[in-house]
């Protein structure tokens, strides 16, 4: 879920310009398209059969993309709940990595925010969602380079944004132009996936990038001193989805093993949100590398998890990303509605107290 700085900005970065997107966002996937039997063009099928129930059946196994409920399982007394084999959990996160497992059938099930599903959808890749977490408030900051004198967003005209089209921070940059008045084309797009964004701000190959906790931390501890600074947004990236390959979802037994899991995600990032201490020990500490000090602050400006029991405004946002994405030329318009697999609608929610449901 972090950057690594250790990972040099892509030699092929380049500016993003219209139509280009989906060239740019999934790499290989493109190229490899047409010979995977995951990937199809017609619109997704819808699910197949009534939701099974009960416990999957004996040898079942998932390859599970989802660290942090990886790293809550054990602490939060959760994994015995676990009733069917991890095969693997893959240290994947960046959508167009998720979609390139996804094809490759090396990953199952992972977490992501909503514009990887619209990304897979544009080139063919059947997915499905089948949980939902509501954030309402901000979770990305935008982060400047070294000695950039940007206080707002109305000063990117013209600066150099790094731009990951195919995940959450490429929405939140659209969504922040959209709001400040500004056009795409007032600014220069610079595609780089997020993993890169760190080292792209350090080498000033881009002015800003919008990064996530504990990133930010890292980065200003390390750069404020030299001018780099954080330019907040109203700007919110709603959702926080698990999603599936749709043959995934047809498979009786591993339908079975994600309708297990569900619950076991919701209730893990709720223990998170109660054990703020041992999770900060955790993940932040042990895990992503930031002092105890700062997880506490990140930890203090995080969404209560909040869990919809009705879909209903979830595929609204969805759609108004997508339509978002599709006026700025990155991808063809879609109906979304195909993207959310409702036979599992609400179970996060009935799995948790009711002040982590959201009702409205």
């Amino acid at each position: 879920m972090s950057p690594h700085p250790t990972d040099g900005p892509s030699a092929t970065a380049r500016t993003v310009g219209r139509r280009s997107f989906l060239a740019l966002a999934t790499g290989t996937v493109l190229g490899l398209a047409a010979c995977s039997p995951q990937v199809k063009t017609a619109a997704n099928a819808e699910p197949a059969g009534k939701l099974p129930s009960g416990a999957p059946p004996p040898g079942t196994k998932l390859a599970v993309a989802v660290r942090q409920t990886r790293l809550q399982l054990e602490p939060s007394g959760l994994k015995k709940d676990l009733a069917f084999t991890v095969s693997e959990w893959p240290n994947l996160s960046a959508g167009p990595d998720i979609i390139q497992g996804f094809r490759a059938r090396s990953i199952d099930l992972a977490s992501n925010a909503g514009i990887p599903p619209i990304q897979a959808k544009a080139i063919g890749v059947q997915t499905r969602i089948v949980a939902v977490q509501v954030r309402p408030l901000p979770i990305y900051t935008f982060a400047t380079a070294p000695g950039t004198a940007i206080a707002s967003v109305a000063d990117f005209r013209g600066k150099k944004i790094g731009f990951s089209q195919g995940q959450a921070q490429g929405v939140v940059v659209l969504r922040a132009l959209k709001a400040a008045g500004l056009k795409n084309s007032d600014v220069e797009l610079v595609a780089l996936p997020s993993t890169q964004f760190l080292t792209a701000l350090q080498s000033k190959q881009v002015d800003v990038a919008p990064l996530g906790e504990p990133s930010l931390t890292k980065y200003l501890d390390q750069y404020a001193k030299d001018g780099a600074a954080a330019v907040k947004t109203d700007v919110v990236d709603l959702l926080t989805v698990l999603w599936a390959p749709v043959e995934v979802l047809d498979d009786p037994a591993k339908a079975a093993a994600v309708r297990n899991f569900i619950p076991l995600w919701a209730k893990g990032l709720v223990w998170a949100w109660e054990n703020t201490d041992e999770w900060i020990d955790t993940y932040y500490v042990k895990d992503q590398g930031v002092s105890a000090a700062d997880g506490k602050r990140i930890v203090s400006s995080l969404n209560k998890p909040q869990f919809p029991v009705s879909w209903d405004k979830a595929i609204a946002w969805e759609q108004e990303t997508a339509a978002l994405m599709a006026e700025g030329g990155f991808v063809p318009e879609q109906d979304v509605t195909d993207l959310f697999d409702r036979r599992f609608e609400g179970l996060a929610a009935e799995s948790v107290a009711a002040e982590y449901r959201e009702t409205s």
